[in-house]
């Protein structure tokens, strides 16, 4: 999979690529992660991307050429499957879409900065608008980067036990059981002895148990 993020300040987020799982997947030429530095498509001397918006008001806004200079050129060298921008009011982004995001080849992920980008972005060259939360950040840097990790990890091979994925939250709309490991008893403070047991089929009908119970009682929303 390869993951082109266009961003303002693409610095903000340099780091998260290289460490842990993430860095491992790119290493192994599982994923490829390019970040491209939206002022490198600039015009203008002073490499400027973000103007006042038309009818006046507080904020700047993303323009438009850069932008467009910037996905045409990478649209002319590969086919992309979506183009993202990450946005407040966006489709809220949930462990389905990740899954479904894995199974791509080429994604374009757009961080918007500022007061956003110009609408005319969003009308004729995003096909998919996500957003994180009901909350809004500095800017769509560390949104990208999330989306980034939350798809990386589900693709085949990145994770040294690929079941790993299968059992995260949200996964079958359920939360994730709690989890233990040593010591089996600290200041008295015991792990379940059916995790102790050996058991594969009990352990396993247990955490299912505990997964149903958290999430009524944490997210009853996701049993709906």
């Amino acid at each position: 999979m390869r993951i082109d993020i266009i961003s303002a300040v693409p610095d903000l987020i340099t780091s998260t690529f290289g460490h842990s799982i993430l860095k491992r997947a790119i290493q192994n030429n599982l994923a490829e992660v390019n970040l491209i530095n939206l002022r490198d498509y600039s015009t203008s001397k002073q490499k400027q991307i973000d103007d006042y918006a038309f009818g006046g008001g507080a904020g700047m806004v993303l323009m438009i050429e850069p932008i467009a200079a910037c996905i045409n050129q990478l649209k002319s060298e590969r086919h992309y499957d979506e183009i993202i921008y990450m946005s407040p009011d966006g489709e809220l982004l949930n462990q389905k879409l990740c899954n479904q995001f894995s199974l791509l080849k080429n994604i374009i992920i757009l961080a918007g900065h500022y007061k956003g980008v110009d609408e005319r972005v969003r009308q004729h060259f995003i096909t998919r608008e996500i957003s994180v939360g009901d909350y809004v950040l500095s800017g769509g840097e560390i949104p990208a980067a999330l989306l980034s990790d939350a798809i990386i990890r589900l693709i085949p091979g990145v994770l040294n036990d690929e079941t790993s994925a299968l059992s995260d939250s949200f996964q079958d709309n359920l939360l994730a059981p709690p989890v233990y490991t040593r010591p089996a008893d600290y200041n008295g403070w015991e792990v379940p002895p059916i995790l102790l047991s050996g058991h594969g089929a009990n352990i396993d009908k247990w955490r299912h148990e505990q997964s149903l119970e958290r999430t009524k009682q944490r997210r009853p929303d996701l049993l709906k």
